[in-house]
């Protein structure tokens, strides 16, 4: 990934907060057919090796996971929220429409699990985004019988990727003029919409910072 010296974070709770927040993801590994990719939701563990660590599971019909082996890298890439910045909301004259976003990279080399780590993955899988949902008696994979249950997991495969390098790039027009920031800043608060307020607060906090 591009990241131009200003749009730069290397700030870990930063990096690891966008991953909790967007987990669904795209991974890209290089297989023995060509390049393969899968979009899947993501568990993030901050404190397991070096950089953290990430488990997915991919269907067991999905070829991807013939490449995971331990030795091959992977790119996951999570994009965070993002939106578009018209010229005309700036003070200063003859600017180009653009893009802010905020997004994580990261590398490391995806290697199947075994089965026990494979229920824990679905239990911690199924009660992150239950949470969400509360006030409501969450979903776990107790209300399943056992027999289907067991009969499912094998339809699937854990993976576990010990994460080795993380790049978050945060272009929030930290190269702008203080009075460009806001606004677009404010442009984007008078739109309205999850996306465009969450990247009105991260450009005047990025600009702030």
């Amino acid at each position: 990934m591009y990241v131009p010296r200003h749009f730069a974070t290397d700030d870990p709770d930063a990096l690891f907060g966008l991953i909790e927040a967007h987990p669904f993801a795209l991974m890209v590994i290089n297989t023995e057919t060509g390049m393969e990719a899968a979009h899947v939701p993501f568990l993030l563990d901050r404190k397991a090796g070096p950089h953290g660590t990430l488990r997915c599971h991919v269907a067991h019909a999905n070829p991807i996971w013939k490449a995971c082996d331990g030795t091959a890298s992977a790119l996951i890439v999570f994009g965070g929220q993002n939106a578009y910045i018209s010229p005309d909301w700036y003070a200063s004259e003859h600017q180009v429409p653009t893009w802010n976003y905020a997004a994580v990279h990261a590398t490391g080399k995806p290697r199947v699990t075994d089965d026990i780590a494979v229920m824990q993955m679905l239990d911690d899988l199924s009660a992150q985004f239950e949470e969400k949902l509360l006030p409501k008696r969450p979903w776990t994979t107790g209300k399943m019988p056992e027999k289907l249950y067991t009969g499912m997991r094998k339809a699937i495969v854990g993976l576990e990727i010990g994460i080795e390098s993380l790049t978050g790039k945060w272009k929030l027009s930290q190269n702008k003029k203080p009075a460009d920031v806001e606004g677009a800043a404010g442009a984007l608060e008078a739109l309205g919409g999850e996306s465009n307020l969450a990247i009105a607060a991260m450009m005047r906090a990025a600009k702030r910072g």
